[in-house]
């Protein structure tokens, strides 16, 4: 047992020296990099980061909303909606991000189906090209979203069904008041995790000029002739929403963790 906690103290020993020489050898690169940028371009950083985490937003509410109905259609006892389910769901998780972008965003114009400005009252004028990427990311978040879903309906013990259907409730009723309080428990911090996942995702909309961080950060490598640290910068706060997304997640988790202890 010695030697066991002698050898533990020994590779905490080293992961610390190791993580502490990356974070000198970091800091040493980034101390011979030229920020003065920033100052001048900071606004142009907030409008992206904000465009950045509306974007998400809207794309995960939406890609929860569809993933719901499509995780229904996989556990319904229709053959033809389990296969139809199904195939969105292989399809969408088999294709790569960026075609399904320009599938939606130059095919479906060839078609008639085209993008529009949106007024809202608050938000104020929502572009196309930006309704064209929150459809794109919602339909991709709904494949993985659907996914969850079912794994958490399935988790809830079947008698939980069984006792509501005897009780009189419909199958809606029962899934609406009993299966689905249970199961969202089980599965939020998992929905938490995509709403990460379509932050660091959403870059990819900057290709059709989606006004996102990363395009603010292109448009400021053209204006200062510095391909490097405007990137860098951006990576920055990219690791910040996300790294304190996951901590306050974390910290839900805990406290649901503990509600379900004292209960």
């Amino acid at each position: 047992m010695p030697n066991l906690q002698r050898s533990r103290r020994v590779e905490n020993a080293k992961s610390s020296l190791i993580i502490i020489a990356l974070v000198t050898l970091i800091l040493i690169i980034l101390s011979q990099m030229n920020f003065a940028f920033v100052g001048r371009y900071k606004h142009f950083y907030l409008q992206g980061t904000i465009n950045t985490i509306v974007l998400a937003f809207f794309a995960v509410i939406f890609g929860v909303l569809l993933g719901v109905i499509i995780s229904l259609m996989r556990i319904s006892q229709s053959q033809v909606l389990k296969i139809v389910s199904a195939s969105y769901v292989e399809f969408i998780r088999g294709t790569p991000l960026l075609v399904q972008l320009y599938i939606i965003y130059y095919g479906l114009p060839m078609i008639g189906i085209r993008f529009f400005d949106i007024r809202l009252p608050i938000i104020g004028t929502i572009p196309g090209d930006f309704i064209a990427g929150i459809v794109t990311l919602s339909i991709n978040s709904a494949a993985y979203v659907s996914e969850i879903i079912r794994a958490g309906i399935q988790a809830v013990d079947k008698g939980q069904m069984e006792a509501s259907r005897s009780l009189g409730l419909t199958y809606a009723t029962s899934m609406r008041y009993v299966i689905f309080p249970q199961a969202l428990k089980n599965i939020l911090p998992a929905l938490g995790n995509e709403f990460i996942v379509v932050i660091k995702e959403s870059s990819i909309v900057s290709v059709i000029g989606i006004a996102d961080l990363m395009y603010k950060a292109d448009t400021v490598r053209t204006n200062t002739f510095q391909p490097f640290e405007p990137l860098i910068f951006a990576a920055l706060i990219y690791f910040v929403l996300t790294f304190g997304l996951s901590k306050l997640l974390g910290l839900i988790e805990k406290r649901m963790k503990k509600s379900d202890s004292s209960s």
